[in-house]
């Protein structure tokens, strides 16, 4: 089993495609090299998504659970089913992060759940602050804070040029999700 030395922690952001792709590539990389990979995808509710199914085919090295209430999150609108499954994927975060099991801890959509004000900005930072030197932990989402960007050591942000969607076409399943 290959261990981290020096886990980083790296955020993908931006408005363009490619967050949670970029992410779910680095778990497919790392379990090719033996590290073990657990992705906690956060405000993904309605199913349907591919990574649910295709990365079954690389357990138990890579490992995913979502947590999101059914429907999407309108700020200013009544958001406590989508607070209550953000604070339990966060709680089970934070025991796969201790457990010291995992290499890398991925929290696909986390900077989105502190976007829509579903979790405290301030926590998952402190989560970043107690992360244990070996664990190499990836956040993604739109929006990401001066507070995050300043706190990762690797920030990519995807930036949209062009996009289907302004065609007329639609998410394609296999393709965006």
């Amino acid at each position: 089993m290959a261990n981290l030395t020096n886990g980083l922690i790296q955020i993908y952001t931006g408005d363009g495609k490619g967050k949670t792709t970029a992410a779910l590539g680095l778990a497919i990389r790392a379990v090719g090299h033996g590290f073990r990979v657990y992705i906690i995808q956060f405000m993904k509710g309605r199913g349907g998504y591919g990574e649910l199914e295709g990365l079954k085919r690389l357990q138990p090295e890579c490992q995913l659970e979502h947590f999101g209430a059914p429907g999407w999150v309108h700020k200013g609108e009544d958001i406590v089913e989508h607070i209550q499954e953000v604070r339990k994927g966060f709680r089970r975060a934070q025991e796969i992060i201790d457990s010291g099991e995992w290499d890398i801890v991925i929290l696909d959509e986390i900077l989105n759940a502190i976007w829509f004000e579903l979790i405290p900005e301030s926590e998952v930072l402190e989560l970043l602050n107690k992360k244990p030197p070996h664990v190499e932990l990836v956040l993604t989402g739109r929006n990401a804070s001066q507070a995050f960007i300043e706190r990762a050591d690797l920030v990519t942000e995807m930036v949209q040029r062009k996009h289907p969607f302004e065609q007329g076409i639609m998410a394609r399943l296999g393709i965006e999700y």
